[in-house]
């Protein structure tokens, strides 16, 4: 027999809250219909998770389930951060644990080939479960009132298809206490049974601290005893890989989990950028688009990127951003800068591709003939002198004491005068080579002096990848620089030209006045 098109009145889908149930694909066993579509959401009591497992499976085979295919979300349906797997063929889905109390399942058939479907069954879990989505939320029972006595939970965290190390944080945790956790606690494993190295034990109210695991798999484990209890825990986890990230290089780039397809949702990612001393750190956004903002408080209430000045959380707040936008460069005041992606339970977006470079700390000053340039040595120690450069390499730089000093005259090192705003400017570029082996990586700043007003700034114009960058940045203010002063001998050096430019001038005059007298005089 051929299976028809899915009459108007046959039962597909729905909600499903009884504490357990059965579903299955219409007309199980008999072939499926084509061109169904069914949703069925699982909605358990609160601080519970859903178990689900597969009895029967059988659907029309492709290589990435592009025809006939089933579903299965860590929450809602149709957000895409809570998918936990597509599945078609004979192989039927691992049993599924969900790391909250709503599961959907979602079936869908194409106008050709019927197979005959798959049956399941649910269950309500009071604690526990094998939770393998890349994120997740788990709770002791019934948290935040006070958990059972007698309870024993074991959650296995792992088995995701790509899934790095593990980062477990703790939102919340208040228990019995006592010397060595004998009567409640928590315990952590690293790996999927009891016998992996342990990872702590932890009880009484003060939260455990971040944990992240060596393997894909992480085993925690509740327990409390026959009396005394208390609020319990929160705790979300993720996979770690690309989600923990510390970066010391002087240029790089890094993207949210899963990039630019939706990231996970209950995450809580941290990149945190450490430069050398003296060094900022500027970020560049190329692409960014995150859930929006709250429709009642305007604010960035749900999934939001911050930066942190000084790398940590306690450092000044550089920023908040949500939605699609497009963003201007962030400088640090420090060398040291954290960005921190916050995602909630629902709604998933792209995401995010940022690009940072550390801002060489130099100090640039002129007269109105010569530029001076000094950078500490300790900022570029890994460089040869000849790596710093303006204009050409035969400008190169010259070690003194700790500075890499290049002073030089307006009409050498590739210096060219040029009108800017109604004002006569003198512009370079200096050349700092990072280059290894075959690798390309030179980094180039735009010095201008004001000869006038002996003004001089520099502006980083190539730094992590040319093309990105929309339009250079002023990054250092040479009067702000809180680095090494130019002495004092080295500032009358660079003033003699003036001295002797308005001498001359003086001289002028008096010899045009002794003319003028000696006129009258004859």
């Amino acid at each position: 027999s051929h299976p028809l098109l899915c009459p108007p009145g046959i039962k597909c889908g729905g909600v499903l809250s009884a504490p357990s149930g059965n579903f299955s694909s219409p007309n199980f066993p008999g072939l499926y219909p084509y061109e169904t579509e069914c949703t069925w959401l699982i909605v358990v009591a609160e601080g519970s998770s859903v178990l689900l497992s597969f009895s029967h499976f059988e659907l029309e085979y492709h290589n990435t389930c592009a025809y006939d295919y089933l579903q299965v979300y860590n929450g809602a349906a149709r957000d895409r951060g809570n998918l936990l797997g597509t599945f078609c063929g004979h192989s039927p889905p691992p049993p599924f644990s969900s790391a909250w109390h709503v599961m959907a399942v979602v079936f869908r058939s194409d106008r050709h080939v019927a197979k005959h479907g798959f049956a399941a069954a649910y269950r309500k879990d009071a604690c526990g479960g094998q939770l393998t989505g890349l994120s997740g939320e788990i709770t002791s029972p019934r948290y935040p009132e006070s958990y059972p006595n007698d309870a024993e939970c074991r959650w296995s965290i792992g088995g995701a298809s790509g899934g790095g190390p593990l980062t477990l944080v703790f939102a919340d945790f208040q228990m019995e206490g006592g010397q060595g956790c004998g009567f409640d606690y928590v315990a952590l494993f690293d790996g999927p049974t009891v016998t992996a190295p342990s990872l702590g034990r932890y009880c009484g109210s003060t939260r455990p601290p971040r944990t992240i695991s060596s393997t894909p798999h992480l085993l925690i484990i509740f327990k409390s005893d026959f009396n005394i209890g208390g609020r319990g825990f929160k705790a979300h986890f993720y996979s770690a890989g690309e989600c923990q990230e510390v970066f010391t290089t002087i240029k790089g780039n890094f993207s949210s989990p899963q990039y630019p397809n939706f990231y996970p949702n209950n995450l809580k990612c941290q990149w945190s950028i450490q430069l050398p001393v003296g060094y900022r750190v500027k970020v560049f956004f190329l692409d960014m688009e995150l859930e929006g903002r709250s429709s009642l408080t305007g604010g960035c209430d749900y999934d939001h990127l911050s930066a942190f000045d000084g790398g940590t959380e306690s450092g000044s707040l550089l920023g908040r951003w949500c939605g699609r936008e497009s963003l201007a460069p962030v400088t640090s005041r420090s060398n040291r800068l954290l960005l921190l992606l916050h995602t909630d339970r629902n709604t998933a977006k792209r995401g995010f591709s940022i690009s940072y470079v550390g801002v060489v700390p130099m100090n640039v000053s002129c007269t109105r003939t010569d530029f001076h340039i000094q950078i500490p040595v300790q900022s570029l120690a890994q460089l040869e002198r000849n790596r710093i450069y303006l204009g050409t390499p035969s400008c190169a730089a010259q070690v003194v004491g700790r500075n890499f000093k290049i002073h030089t005259r307006f009409d050498t090192c590739g210096t060219e005068s040029q009108r800017r705003n109604n004002t006569s400017v003198i512009v370079s570029t200096l050349y700092i080579d990072f280059s290894v082996g075959d690798q390309e990586d030179i980094h180039q700043y735009e010095v201008q002096c004001e000869p006038k007003r002996k003004e001089a700034s520099v502006t980083l114009i190539a730094g992590p990848d040319p093309s990105r960058l929309s339009q250079a940045e002023n990054l250092v203010d040479a009067q702000k620089w809180e680095g090494e002063a130019i002495d004092a001998r080295e500032i009358k050096s660079q003033d003699t030209s003036d001295i002797i430019f308005i001498s001359i001038c003086i001289l002028a005059g008096l010899l045009m006045v002794i003319a003028v007298v000696g006129l009258v005089l004859l």
